[in-house]
């Protein structure tokens, strides 16, 4: 049986819609088999309702995506899911199942497609490869789709970086969360959120963090979905009065992520007590970079698979 460990992720980073991302110290854990005949899916309790257990699933999807992209016809599959990353909150769990579901399929038949293979289909399957990438291959990840190929640079931020992550108790669709986004936006937006995300990844980089505050700002789509989450503009004053390193929407949310460098507890549980106040429940995390992306788990140990 194959076993594979695979990221949560979180996209767009304020300013750096849909090309940057980063991978979080969040697992799904992806088990595949081949087996005689048929196909049997197995999913948590949990997940039921959520989750489809036939060819709708989005983690027998991917295989067999990888299966007919090689030409192998697999006799039967046994998918067992393992999930702690929450649905629909803007984590990545579709990309997940994407990047796992290939990872698996390709190390089940003996590794016919190679990294890059792996994270151009994923790309292409996905759409863009802001989620995808990261979850492939860890850390903070710039990308692009190029003539066929994936054109990325992967960053390993400074060690001090943690990510407190506000996870709502309530679901936004990625698809609802598009639909509201405008077909244009006016030139001085687009120069906006070039000069943002450029100076995001270089201050990244250089440790530069007194930058992040305004280098998350956006105006390509924080303003439009804002209004999808109840009370956005009194946590984005409190994160700020508690002096993290910049707040943005995770994905298409409606999760939401703060950059900390310090105060970590202090600021969790200052968060969880505002938080409180409000008719939603919220759950606060403080989590650490994935380093590492997707792994093949053996024998309690991960070996990683497309570093």
């Amino acid at each position: 049986m194959i076993r594979v460990k695979v990221p949560a992720t979180s996209a767009n980073m304020g300013a750096g819609f849909d090309c940057l991302g980063i991978a979080l110290d969040l697992y799904n854990i992806i088990e595949a088999e081949e087996i005689e005949s048929g196909l049997k899916i197995t999913i948590p309790e949990s997940d039921r309702g959520y989750i489809e257990t036939d060819e709708r699933n989005l983690v027998f999807i991917s295989m067999k995506r990888l299966f007919d992209e090689v030409g192998y016809r697999p006799k039967g599959l046994h998918i067992n899911l393992i999930n702690n990353i929450p649905i629909t909150r803007g984590l990545g769990s579709s990309a997940a199942c994407i990047a796992g579901g290939l990872v698996a399929a390709n190390e089940l038949i003996g590794c016919p497609l190679n990294k890059n293979d792996i994270i151009y289909l994923a790309a292409k399957m996905d759409g863009h490869p802001d989620n995808v990438l990261p979850a492939l291959i860890g850390g903070m990840t710039v990308a692009c789709i190029v003539e066929g190929e994936v054109k990325y640079v992967r960053i390993d931020l400074p060690d001090c970086i943690k990510l407190l992550v506000m996870v709502p108790d309530f679901q936004l669709p990625t698809s609802k969360a598009r639909a509201i986004l405008p077909q244009n936006v006016p030139l001085q937006d687009a120069v906006f959120n070039i000069s943002r995300a450029a100076l995001l990844t270089a201050s990244l980089i250089t440790g530069r963090l007194d930058n992040l505050p305004a280098a998350v700002d956006d105006r390509l789509h924080q303003p439009y979905r804002k209004g999808l989450i109840p009370h956005w503009n009194e946590i984005m004053s409190k994160m700020a009065e508690l002096g993290t390193k910049g707040t943005f929407l995770s994905g298409a949310g409606p999760t939401l992520i703060a950059i900390m460098d310090k105060d970590y507890d202090k600021i969790r549980t200052e968060m969880d007590k505002f938080l409180a106040a409000f008719e939603q429940h919220w759950d606060v995390y403080v989590m650490d970079v994935c380093r590492y992306g997707v792994e093949l788990l053996a024998q309690g140990k991960g070996e990683i698979v497309c570093r």
